[in-house]
């Protein structure tokens, strides 16, 4: 919870100091206004139900608060109810990550790796930076650690002294497909949130490698796409036990992993994109006119934004308070998703309307300035750190 009222949101996500054009968060602490530790706890009943309408109000930081927002837990649910099902899902995930360990032993070993392991075909990659990452007991698994790159290629590549994670090809075709998408896991774990102090512990980026890795191995429909490391990385700083920020991501791809599904001919958003354009059109017709004129008719500019909810758009901080306001109307969304099925109506999530409030915004320079999709794309990627949090939430 927070401790230290005016203080910057961010200064409980400390950035590197040699980062020095990350996005500055616009709120302060205030006392009163958030959700302190006496009030999160005076919401409870002595049984441990929640009341839910006590709290949202005041929502900003702790990750047993969004295990709630995110649907881990029922607000009805009692303190030991909640304790049994944490330690069911924590021993359901501990069989998940052991089961990958076995066919890939650097899960669990505080490593990650950025190189392929593996051919389409299945057949080990005999490279000796591909040995150096996936041998557990060799040197390190980070391109950039300390020693001598050519010494420790050479010493991982003497057979004599090193331990091949992998003798065998995998055993079917989920196996392999696995296998080729742990490396990309990697360099997107490398470049996720990479300005902030957390991530320089190595530790921490293999506890997210593992996550989205197990997450990938277990949704056998979606697996791993680009995108869901800057969805899991809240989560990893948000609850310190691994299983626990697991279950919370699993939980927020519940709603999310629809996003993700795309062919040679749709992208998982388009229906998104779609009703972006018709809210566009009715709340500024002049910029719904001239983006169709650039040919950008079909929004798929704003697809970032809605894929990873303002993660690359807004500080940390302030993505976590959309992420908070977003997900208290998730409650919301879900009735509406029960009563409109019925109907053949997909529920609107609140995601598109703060998209439509950040083009709102931006509207007067994307008349002015833009004159085809490439500057369309260009006044968008510039708003990283310009934009008010808070304006967005009022559309």
């Amino acid at each position: 919870m927070w401790f230290d009222t005016g203080a910057p949101t961010d200064s409980f996500y400390e950035v590197r100091a040699e980062c020095s054009d990350v996005p500055k968060t616009r709120f302060k602490i205030k006392a009163g206004k958030t959700l302190s530790e006496r009030r999160w706890k005076a919401a409870f009943s002595p049984e441990g139900h929640l009341e839910m309408s006590r709290m949202l109000s005041r929502i900003q930081r702790g990750g047993e608060v969004w295990e709630f927002l995110l649907g881990c837990y029922d607000p009805k649910s009692t303190y030991e109810e909640r304790e049994q099902i944490r330690q069911r899902r924590r021993e359901q995930y501990a069989k998940w990550k052991e089961q990958c360990c076995q066919m890939f032993p650097v899960i669990g070993s505080g490593r990650y790796i950025t190189a392929p392991i593996i051919t389409e075909d299945g057949q080990p990659i005999q490279d000796p930076l591909v040995l150096l990452e996936a041998n557990p007991q060799k040197g390190s698994a980070l391109p950039h650690d300390n020693g001598d790159a050519e010494d420790s290629e050479l010493s991982t590549s003497n057979s004599s002294e090193t331990k091949k994670p992998i003798n065998h090809p995998p055993i079917d075709k989920k196996e392999i497909q696995w296998k080729l998408t742990l490396h990309q896991i990697g360099l997107d774990v490398v470049r996720t949130d990479r300005t902030l102090v957390f991530y320089e512990k190595q530790e921490n980026l293999a506890k997210l490698w593992d996550i989205l890795a197990v997450y990938a191995w277990i949704d056998t429909d979606i697996g791993y796409c680009q995108g869901m490391s800057d969805l899991c990385s809240p989560m990893i700083m948000l609850l310190e036990d691994e299983a626990d920020a697991f279950w919370c991501f699993e939980h927020l791809m519940r709603r999310l992993r629809g996003n993700f599904r795309c062919t040679d001919s749709s992208v998982g958003v388009e229906t998104q994109l779609s009703n972006l354009a018709l809210i566009t059109q009715v709340i500024d017709p002049k910029l719904h006119q001239h983006l169709e004129t650039l040919g950008g008719g079909d929004y798929l500019f704003a697809f970032r934004m809605l894929m990873v909810l303002f993660r690359r758009e807004f500080s940390f901080g302030d993505s976590l308070y959309l992420w908070e306001s977003m997900h208290q109307y998730g409650k919301f969304e879900r009735e509406n998703m029960k009563n409109k099925i019925k109907n053949g109506e997909a529920p609107l999530p609140i995601s598109v309307f703060l998209v439509a409030s950040v083009l709102k915004e931006k509207s007067s320079k994307l008349l002015t300035e833009a004159r085809g999709l490439d500057d369309v794309v260009k006044i968008l990627n510039d708003i990283t750190g310009n934009l008010d949090a808070k304006k967005a939430k009022k559309v």
